[in-house]
């Protein structure tokens, strides 16, 4: 006997040590972001800001590239990430886009980067050792002129270039010389948008403003299982829909055919918003990642982060893209898991607030109203301002997001020496207080903090104290601590609608009884039982309009309630034609 309980506690032991080895993440990614250097993208105020991402796995490490960074950042495991300074323009290129939705590509023992342009005398960089600044030209002068380009080298070793980013246009594709980095043969059109059958291609907030027409942009491309995935990004980067979609071919400049399932990237709820124009890869595990742009849309149509989803191939090669509690804490890969929701719940969604003062209109409880757009801002950016959150009741807290707001910063570009420091406090009482983070002597920048604890804690209150600011006013837009709380997870919900527009049927209404213990809830929908793809998080309300849909695809439809305790049974899947 004495022998059983042995193992057993070794067995218990490597497990829960392989469980505390897997590192989690929140969305958006906490990097360094730098500040936009156009002046006139910062009239309404000085912000961070960057889009287009692309991560590439080069010789066990990840590389991130993005719009207008002044320099990149690497990894070995997608969660520290390092940045280094680099800008990729010649003396005479007098531009603000230095490195514009960039592409990225392994040529061998090669990493090589190229930003967007029309003109004709950029050049293509190379290097082998990317960790350090450390480049030089592959090509002096890249003949393509191509916006929003991506390279996608096949298994026949045969290069092709992607590119393309207009509300007229189509994507482009060509055929590149591996050995004179040029492009070769006749340019090719290869996909538009057709958004009188596609609702998510719509222009506008929710897919139904006709404004303009909507634009196209940011290509990429992967193969799986001998077939060609042509991505794209829609309908515009300042929406909270902006989507990723794809086109799959068997050959790589096509024909294509569009895919059943789009858009495969989607997240147009939650506290920070949008899923397009980005890059599939996979990590050193070989699972499927997707790395692509979020939406803030305050100070200017551009001021944008980044998100990264698990991703995939289904059982009929069908790309998808798992967005569902997308930006809750996940755990990131294992060579055994891909990284999924840890189960964590948001303790302090719309829970009182109290704060050491109020700068403006910017009130205290914008800081847990899960919406990255607004914000509380302090009177100053003083040491021992401070904001504080209820979570209702003694819970169990696992992690914290701090996203910092921009309020009178006045800073344009990239800024390698700001940081921030603060003090996290906790306590069951709202007297007694015992420090539980303290970061007073950080010397980094890290405006979307996360922390998970080493060890749970049981606490009902949660105080940040600002010690230092990066730039600006002391201000938060999101205070977010997640775990468990000590009840039950909310009732399945009730009387589920789906009413879809038989006059157009891109539209659909959403409709379903109030619930008295749910804080919000997952609608998921798709092209099958068995691929709902599709989420989209809701709070406080019993109906939604969707305006997404493809006319001629049969959906079906599911919901799934959230409270701090955990989810809800899913209703049963309804068919809807």
């Amino acid at each position: 006997m004495k022998n059983l309980v042995y193992i057993f506690a070794i067995l218990l032991l490597h497990s829960t040590a392989g469980k505390a080895q897997q590192k989690t993440y929140c969305n958006p990614i906490n990097i360094d972001y730098g500040f936009t250097p156009i002046p006139n993208f910062s009239e309404a105020g000085r912000h961070r800001a960057t889009a287009d991402p692309v991560i590439t796995l080069f010789k066990g490490d990840y590389y991130l590239f993005s719009t207008n960074q002044w320099g990149y950042w690497w990894s070995s495991d997608m969660y520290n990430w390092h940045f280094v300074p680099r800008k990729f323009l010649k003396p005479y290129h007098k531009v603000y886009d230095e490195l514009c939705a960039p592409a990225v590509f392994v040529l061998g023992d090669t990493l090589l980067v190229i930003g967007s342009t029309y003109e004709k005398n950029f050049p293509i960089w190379m290097s082998t050792n990317p960790r350090t600044d450390n480049w030089k030209e592959a090509v002096d002068s890249f003949q393509a002129g191509a916006w929003d380009p991506s390279f996608f080298l096949d298994d026949d070793n045969r290069l092709y270039l992607y590119h393309g980013s207009s509300n007229t246009y189509p994507l482009y594709g060509q055929e590149v010389d591996r050995r004179t980095l040029q492009p070769i043969g006749k340019r090719q059109d290869l996909i538009k948008l057709h958004d009188e059958q596609h609702g998510w291609e719509r222009f506008g907030e929710y897919n139904d403003n006709n404004f303009m027409p909507p634009f196209m942009e940011g290509a990429w491309v992967n193969k799986h299982n001998g077939r060609y995935y042509l991505q794209y990004g829609a309908p515009g980067t300042e929406f909270s829909g902006y989507a990723d979609g794809v086109y799959i071919s068997d050959r790589p400049l096509g024909p294509f055919t569009y895919q059943s399932h789009n858009p495969f990237s989607y997240k147009a709820g939650g506290f920070i918003r949008g899923a397009g124009h980005g890059a599939t890869y996979q990590d050193k595990y070989h699972h499927w990642w997707h790395v692509s742009t979020m939406v803030i849309n305050v100070k200017n149509n551009f001021e944008r982060r980044i998100g990264i989803w698990p991703a995939g191939f289904d059982k009929d090669d069908i790309l998808y893209c798992n967005t569902a509690f997308g930006d809750y804490p996940y755990y990131l890969p294992t060579e055994k898991e891909q990284g999924h929701f840890t189960g964590w719940m948001l303790l302090n969604y719309q829970h009182p607030v109290t704060v050491s003062s109020t700068h403006g209109a910017y009130y205290a409880n914008n800081a847990v109203d899960e919406s990255i757009k607004t914000y509380w801002c302090a009177a100053t950016a003083n040491t021992g301002e401070w904001i504080q959150t209820d979570l209702g009741a003694v819970s169990t807290v696992n992690a914290i997001q701090i996203n910092y707001a921009d309020q009178d910063a006045d800073i344009l570009g990239k800024r390698t020496d700001i940081y921030h420091q603060y003090r996290l406090w906790q306590s069951a009482d709202g007297r007694n207080w015992k420090l539980l983070v303290d970061k007073s002597r950080n010397k980094t920048d890290v405006p979307h903090d996360y922390l998970e604890l080493p060890h749970p804690v049981r606490t009902r209150f949660i105080k940040l104290e600002n010690i230092h600011m990066a730039n600006g006013k002391f201000a938060i837009s999101g205070l977010r601590v997640f775990g468990k709380g000590n009840g039950t997870p909310p009732a399945e919900i009730k009387n589920f609608m789906v009413l879809r527009q038989q006059s157009d049927k891109r539209n659909a209404w959403l409709k379903w009884y109030p619930s008295n213990d749910a804080y919000a809830c997952n609608i998921y929908y798709g092209i099958a039982p068995d691929k709902l793809y599709t989420s989209i998080m809701v709070y406080n309300a019993s109906e939604y309009y969707l305006k997404t849909l493809d006319k001629n695809t049969t959906y079906y439809f599911s919901i799934e309630p959230i409270n701090e305790n955990g989810v809800g049974k899913r209703s049963p899947v309804m068919k809807v034609e």
